[in-house]
């Protein structure tokens, strides 16, 4: 039923509970899990020049160690895994993803904010991504 799970991940605690589920459920269907983080434009572009470098590559590096951490934590389950850092808007590069991949459903964690969308109240990234998302999405509390 599921061959492709996509797990985005933020780097949080919250995407350890999504991670569970997104485990189980590969390990159940034998499918391969996808992890993604974004690097959120709307952050990198706040910085400019030598700044904006310097936060876009720190921000790939957090996106390179969360990815990673998914990794881990598949590999152990003997999953195939795949990993995947790129840059946009958090909630369009997941639903874009999930779209252009062949992706059979997203598992996600509601909790795992930004800190402009915490200072904004911009809604959440997983509202956004189970609104317009052509796939089921999870969202694991």
């Amino acid at each position: 039923m599921y061959d492709d799970i996509l797990v985005p991940t933020d780097g949080s605690e919250a995407v350890e509970r999504a991670l569970d589920h997104a485990v189980r459920l590969a390990s159940d269907h034998d499918a391969t899990i996808h992890a993604l983080y974004v690097v959120d434009r709307r952050i990198a572009t706040a910085s400019s020049g030598d700044l904006h470098d310097e936060v876009v590559d720190d921000l790939e590096s957090q996106g390179e160690e969360a990815v990673a951490a998914v990794v881990d934590r598949a590999e152990e389950a003997g999953l195939d895994v795949e990993t995947h850092v790129v840059r946009g808007t958090p909630d369009t590069e997941i639903v874009d993803y999930a779209d252009e991949n062949g992706i059979d459903v997203i598992v996600l964690s509601p909790e795992g904010k930004s800190p402009r969308e915490r200072i904004r109240s911009l809604g959440s990234v997983s509202d956004r991504v189970a609104d317009d998302a052509t796939v089921p999405v999870f969202l694991i509390k």
